[in-house]
């Protein structure tokens, strides 16, 4: 999925506020999380997941797994927390053209 700059801006505007729904511990992206993501972007559209990983390499890898296995598009990153999004079919966030 592909989001334009203005549509990342305003799902970056929508996710500050959010707290994290999903929080990736010592044990790594298991399939247990994956449903989880699932789940919570299926329910809200747009999410933040906490990565509770140390090197900035390992963290890069579980975004790329996460959005690669989910579909979402990655609005941002920032230290720990990933930003989501994927819509589902009766639209909730709706984007600038």
């Amino acid at each position: 999925m592909n989001l334009t700059n203005k549509q990342k801006q305003h799902l970056k505007g929508l996710a500050h506020p959010l707290k994290p729904v999903v929080m990736i511990g010592s044990n790594g992206l298991t399939e247990g999380v994956l449903a989880e993501i699932e789940q919570a972007l299926d329910h809200h559209e747009l999410i933040k997941v906490k990565i509770a990983a140390e090197e900035r390499e390992t963290k890069g890898l579980i975004v790329d797994a996460i959005v690669r296995e989910t579909g979402a598009a990655n609005v941002q990153v920032i230290g720990s927390m990933l930003a989501l999004y994927r819509p589902t079919k009766e639209r909730k966030i709706s984007l600038p053209k």
